[in-house]
């Protein structure tokens, strides 16, 4: 082996930068080899689920990362192996991680088709098909907003350019000129089904090009041309003048998974993708400035590094069951709760809000805000009103794309920064919860904690008079479920403002449901309060006889109804929940240990999978033999809400009903 091979062998992993034709066809050799030793470890049945490779494919990802620089940031769909290893990843930890060996690059928790690698630039592969495009955004806008200067690429395939997230990735990157490149690796297979059948009537970058950004068709066989196009787009983000969308095109040689028979296949369409082969047509150009014996010492070199980094994984050791868990979120404790104040000033639930907002972007640069109307026109519910005359660009008006806007957050909180979103109304989330469920709360998880996305979602719910099934929905338990995020409540304007505050310090995504029912109602604040951690209940009232736990815009209602009780001689205690995760499962204990050993649930969500079942089940499974009567629920019939106020005040609960249920438990 000559000297010059003996060199190259030690720069395996590292990432191959500027035009060094030989480099990368090392590296296109290294990822084309892994490739084939996947599919062969599949076959053995030593990998676990099904495996994309990237073979015929490795143009795009060597050639779009050699213009790119060390603050450069890369993400990738699932076929993104070739990626991962062009972004820097030591082949061993790809192969350890894909064989479910402790010492991959995640521990084993993503497997083949969610590598995430951010020591190495690599925020990571996405498993859902346009589910990266709006958090590459955001990754972008931490780096144009901490004045790094640096780009993200983010590829997806051509099937992705018919999802809505892609469109509206597009539209937001546009919208804001962000520095990130929209790679388009064109195969012409949507998975199973020819691209030409789904598009049948425009090029991709065609399509792109229609919405005013930067667009051009790319050959991926010539890997000289994918590395030009690459630099001309860098130096576009660099230089300010926003994202562009290429569509390189590459042939698919092997069918879209390890098991993939290709029967919807002819056979001149695979053999029409192996003629296109970029890796052959590179090794032909370098044969002609280079010797057959150099280029031919390199693959062998190769193969030796390939062979013996996969023997090593093969050796490793497993993970042990106890790894499974760990890395969900940062902390889920807190500190003691202060009394809330009972003098001082009187401000409105919307107020306190909006102070709150004001106080955290004032002490914390890293802190934006952005939404749909949030900045010029103050929000709909006038929260965010005077915000933008402060701060200017620091708090923005975004398209109607919520998508956009949670993926745009989950990747600039991975970049650094501290975004507080607002989604108009929760039931708006439901366009975008992919970003909020698959995205956001896995970033800890699947990094075991080396990529947290520390983010603030502010939403408003429940139902008023007026509002259509469309707008008054409470979802409060859905985002409960989700492992990975913290779900919070406030019922009135001082928790409003502490608990936004929390969440904004805290290190793991925070939802804060807001009620617009309450926007108005005026209580009192004490800013100079110690400031609080996410997490705690608090005791609003303490009786003897019964506990009633509840949270949000009911607080009020149940407080109202334990008044009207005590004038029966029934003596309640009222639990304002706050926060349902972290969930504060002593303090409904030892309330219902100290009232009675009764317990009713107080919801608005209807009854069904409500939270209010979740508390009802922690209870009845520990506490079961000491309760004096059964857990009552007092929630919305499985209904949707009309928009009538005579309609709406028969389903959800009001102070009557909960004295009614209240008495009925009471007297059980």
């Amino acid at each position: 082996m000559s000297t010059q091979v003996e060199h190259i062998s030690q720069e395996f992993d590292k990432p191959v930068r500027g035009n060094d034709l030989l480099g990368m066809y090392r590296k296109m050799f290294m990822i084309r080899r892994t490739e084939e030793a996947v599919l062969d470890l599949r076959r053995a049945d030593l990998i676990a689920g099904s495996v994309h490779v990237c073979v015929g494919q490795e143009s795009a990802p060597v050639g779009v990362i050699a213009a790119m620089l060390d603050k450069d940031r890369a993400m990738a769909t699932y076929r993104g192996h070739g990626w991962a290893l062009a972004s820097g990843l030591p082949l061993r930890a790809l192969f350890s991680e894909i064989l479910g060996r402790s010492n991959g690059i995640n521990g084993a928790r993503a497997g083949s088709a969610y590598l995430v690698a951010p020591e190495y630039g690599f925020i990571g592969e996405n498993s859902i098909v346009g589910g990266g495009l709006p958090i590459a955004n955001g990754v972008a806008m931490s780096q144009q907003y901490l004045g790094e200067g640096g780009v993200v690429a983010v590829s997806f395939g051509d099937g992705a350019t018919n999802q809505g997230a892609s469109h509206e990735a597009m539209v937001f990157a546009i919208a804001r000129k962000l520095p990130v490149i929209f790679i388009c690796e064109n195969n012409t297979w949507s998975e199973m089904t020819p691209i030409s059948e789904t598009v049948p009537n425009a090029a991709l970058w065609q399509r792109a090009a229609g919405y005013g950004i930067a667009a051009e068709l790319v050959d991926g066989g010539d890997l000289a041309q994918v590395f030009s196009s690459a630099q001309a787009a860098v130096a576009r983000a660099r230089n300010g003048e926003g994202p562009t969308f290429l569509e390189i095109t590459v042939p698919r040689i092997l069918g879209h998974y390890n098991l993939d028979l290709e029967l919807y296949r002819t056979q001149a369409d695979r053999e029409a993708a192996l003629a296109r082969d970029p890796l052959a047509r590179l090794r032909a150009q370098l044969v002609l400035s280079h010797s057959e014996s150099l280029i031919a010492d390199l693959e062998i070199a190769v193969e030796a590094f390939v062979a013996s980094e996969k023997e090593f994984s093969l050796n490793s050791a497993f993970p042990e069951p106890k790894d499974a868990l760990g890395h969900v979120l940062a902390s889920s404790k807190w500190n003691e709760l202060s009394p809330l104040p009972t003098s001082g000033e009187e401000v409105a639930y919307g107020l306190a809000v909006n102070r709150a907002l004001h106080e955290e972007m004032e002490e914390r640069p890293e802190v934006v805000l952005f939404g749909e109307d949030i900045a010029t026109a103050g929000g709909t519910f006038g929260v965010t009103r005077n915000l933008r005359k402060k701060y200017g660009e620091r708090i923005f008006d975004t398209p109607i794309s919520e998508a956009a806007i949670l993926g745009a957050a989950t990747g600039s909180s991975i970049g650094g920064m501290k975004p507080i979103v607002e989604i108009m109304w929760i039931d708006f989330m439901l366009v975008a919860f992919d970003q909020i469920v698959n995205q956001t709360a896995n970033v800890r998880f699947i990094s075991r904690g080396k990529q947290h996305a520390p983010m603030v979602i502010r939403m408003q719910q429940g139902a008023t008079p007026g509002s259509c099934a469309q707008h008054t929905q409470s979802l409060e338990a859905i985002l409960a479920h989700i492992p990975g995020i913290k779900v919070g409540l406030p019922s009135n304007g001082h928790d409003a403002y502490q608990m936004l505050r929390a969440a904004v310090a805290d290190p793991d995504p925070v939802i804060i449901i807001e009620s617009r029912s309450l926007y108005l109602v005026k209580s009192y604040l004490d800013t100079s309060a110690p400031r609080e951690q996410v997490g705690g209940s608090r005791t609003r009232k303490q009786g003897t006889d019964l506990a009633i736990v509840t949270w949000g815009k009911n607080v009020p209602m149940v407080l109202e109804a334990a008044e009207a009780l005590e004038a029966q001689g029934i003596h309640a205690s009222v639990l304002d929940l706050r926060w349902l995760n972290p969930l504060d499962e002593s303090a409904i204990a030892e309330l219902v240990k100290s009232s009675g050993r009764k317990l009713l649930i107080v919801h608005e969500a209807n009854r069904t999978g409500g939270f209010g079942a979740e508390i009802s089940a922690r209870i009845g499974e520990t506490h079961f033999a000491t309760l004096k009567a059964p857990i009552m629920r007092l929630a919305t019939p499985d209904s949707r809400i009309p928009a009538s106020p005579i309609l709406q005040s028969a389903l959800i609960p009001t102070v009557s009903k909960i004295v009614e249920a209240a008495t009925e438990l009471h007297n059980a």
